[in-house]
């Protein structure tokens, strides 16, 4: 990573499991459709399986399967992502499973990240709603809402 740290955007990553290591390859396109856009820029990404045993192994892109050709993604490594962090994320799978751990820079809110930094602003904090969460509380919002209201920012 040559680029001057102050220059980028907010980073964030994913931990996406693949239940009986089963990996389609059917997002990858929309991956590759962001990185193409200039969106975001993949910092890392790395598979991961979890062992029945709970152990965890490292998997090299490209031997993931035949049913899934990674081969845009090799050499995506920064550094930012080590053994611990691998291990880490196993935690979140359940046994037998495997996972890929996504790491990415928000191209998209660069200049804004700059601006307000430029500003003397800095992010004291953020996160995401889990989908289950943001469901339950729009259907609250929902039910709580006047009849024929409604609670979706347009």
């Amino acid at each position: 990573m040559h680029q001057d740290i102050a220059d980028m955007g907010p980073v964030d990553y994913l931990i996406v499991e693949f239940p009986g290591s089963r990996m389609t390859g059917e997002g990858l396109p929309l991956l590759v459709d962001l990185v193409d856009r200039g969106i975001i820029r993949v910092l890392d990404l790395a598979f991961v399986r979890k062992g029945t045993d709970g152990s965890v192994e490292a998997l090299e892109l490209r031997n993931i399967g035949d049913e899934v050709d990674l081969t845009v993604f090799e050499g995506a490594s920064s550094g930012l992502l080590d053994q611990g962090d691998l291990e880490d994320a196993c935690a979140a799978l359940e046994a037998g499973n495997s996972a890929a751990v996504l790491v990415y820079e928000n191209l998209w809110a660069a200049p804004l990240a700059r601006a307000l930094r430029r500003g003397g602003a800095e992010l004291v904090a953020s996160g995401r709603i889990p989908m289950d969460s943001l469901v339950a509380s729009l259907d609250a919002a929902e039910a709580a809402a006047p009849a024929g209201g409604s609670v979706v920012a347009r």
